[in-house]
């Protein structure tokens, strides 16, 4: 077993399909072309969160209160959607100057630091409150993990708990195994995820619903916001109980972007950014369990898995550990983590 654990192809999940592709435009008006030494700041933020979504209308509101605070100065331009392409696409372009920030998932993450694994061991954390510990403690080194590669960390945003959705309600390790899961054509770890005996298919995510219908697929793993937001459910009814990594994300500015802004701004502006992060977190957590019960309302099966099925499951993941321990997360980054959240295992 390596760390080819579902969960990391469904971290390459895409919200939404790229539709439009953002042309490039000056990131700012500087202080050399405008005479003065606080000229206008415009900052592009890009996420594949969907328009209208909660994400999308947080962080909408936190660049109202951004430009608030800063008088006018700072304007904070969203662009939801993948509009601006894939995550690895917004990188590129925060990069070559054409956006200054994103909000990115786990996946989009990892391309800047692997350590950001680290906040999605599986089976280490099981509830909401063993990621909030867990987070808080590590934020501080990712931050300067990010900082030294040109990012200043903005806030925290949560997507959900990944968990399967199978077509019957055994939840065994050598049932599920058989099943054939949604692989995503970016995922670097499908040999591995093969090696472990699991079956996949690579599917685009806009031929996931007719794939589960002709049985090319007939089981995924994700969230149950996702789920519930492209309809699959009905292909896979049963949903087992059993939320075995968190998937999250986190905005991030470029570090030369976020110093164009005056440096008497940064304080306030972060303290807005973090307050956005923490409604996020606090919002995804409602509508989780919500998109839960919508689904169940709807004939969606919740599946308890016995003791046994879970010890099967932690075997598993845990023969993962060594590999993910030292050659992705640091080691003592690792051990932090299992001894924060030793009490609930």
């Amino acid at each position: 077993m390596s760390g080819s654990i579902p969960a990391l192809a469904m971290w390459r999940t895409r919200l939404v399909l790229m539709t439009v592709i953002l042309a490039a435009t000056p990131a700012y008006v500087s202080a050399t072309q405008s005479g003065g030494p606080e000229s206008p700041v415009v900052l592009k933020l890009a996420t594949l969160a969907p328009s209208g979504s909660a994400w999308h209308e947080i962080l909408k509101e936190m660049g109202a209160d951004w430009r608030e605070a800063s008088g006018g100065l700072v304007t904070l331009r969203i662009y939801p959607g993948g509009v601006a392409g894939e995550e690895e696409d917004i990188l590129r372009r925060i990069e070559e100057g054409q956006l200054q920030a994103g909000s990115l998932s786990l996946a989009g993450l990892s391309r800047i630091t692997p350590y950001v694994y680290v906040l999605a061991i599986p089976m280490a954390m099981e509830s909401w409150e063993d990621l909030a510990r867990v987070r808080d403690v590590m934020q501080p080194r990712l931050e300067g993990v990010f900082e030294e590669n040109g990012f200043v960390l903005l806030n925290w945003g949560d997507i959900g708990w990944v968990r399967f959705f199978l077509p019957d309600r055994d939840a065994s390790f050598a049932s599920v195994k058989k099943h054939r899961f949604v692989a995503w054509s970016d995922d670097s770890t499908i040999d591995l995820w093969k090696d472990s005996g699991f079956r996949n298919a690579y599917v685009e995510l806009s031929d996931v619903l007719p794939a589960l219908k002709e049985g090319r697929i007939d089981a995924v793993g994700t969230t149950p916001l996702f789920m519930l937001a492209n309809g699959w459910y009905p292909q896979v009814p049963h949903m087992v109980a059993m939320p075995w990594t968190p998937l999250v994300g986190a905005t991030l500015i470029g570090r030369e972007s976020w110093n164009s802004i005056p440096a008497r701004l940064h304080p306030e502006l972060l303290e807005i950014a973090r307050h956005a992060g923490v409604r996020m977190q606090s919002e995804i957590r409602r509508m989780e369990s919500d998109a839960i019960a919508a689904m169940e309302a709807r004939g969606m099966e919740v599946v308890q898995p016995s003791a046994s099925v879970l010890e099967e499951w932690r075997a598993f993941f845990e023969s993962a550990y060594p590999e993910l321990r030292g050659p992705v997360v640091p080691e003592a980054w690792f051990d932090e983590v299992l001894r924060l959240t030793s009490g609930s295992r």
